[in-house]
């Protein structure tokens, strides 16, 4: 009886230490890399934190119609080593951001570099996955 319980106990554990790694996504599960996209438009929103970092843009679609794109990042750790802080993109900037397109043709973009008006160039990766961090 004893052992069962131990044994149970020690299932429950594993199964609640994996779980963390089991739920984080990979860039080849959620994102395309035949699907390249380049997307000019103003920022909406920036969030800056864990696990990957977020802006949205307002970008004009092929018939003049406003679509709200949203563009996922590293994470801030990675990203502020680099330089960046959590007011590099505003809301009401205009920024050129390019990456791959979500496999499931949501409004969601791997970015891996943004460019701003004056022509300062960003990368929004950490190199060490596929479609991040490639200018």
């Amino acid at each position: 009886m004893r052992s069962t319980f131990f044994s149970a106990l020690a299932l429950a554990s594993a199964l609640f230490v994996a779980s963390p790694v089991v739920a984080h996504h990979g860039f080849s599960v959620e994102f395309d890399d035949s699907k390249p996209v380049t997307l000019t438009g103003t920022v909406t929103k920036m969030e800056f934190m864990n696990p990957h970092i977020y802006f949205y843009l307002d970008v004009k679609d092929a018939s003049g119609k406003v679509v709200n794109w949203a563009f996922e990042g590293s994470p801030p750790n990675i990203l502020y080593r680099q330089g960046w802080r959590k007011d590099t993109v505003k809301p009401g900037d205009v920024v050129t951001a390019k990456g791959f397109r979500a496999r499931d043709g949501a409004h969601l973009v791997a970015c891996n570099t943004i460019t701003f008006q004056d022509g300062r160039q960003l990368s929004m990766g950490n190199g060490n996955v596929k479609g991040y961090g490639k200018n």
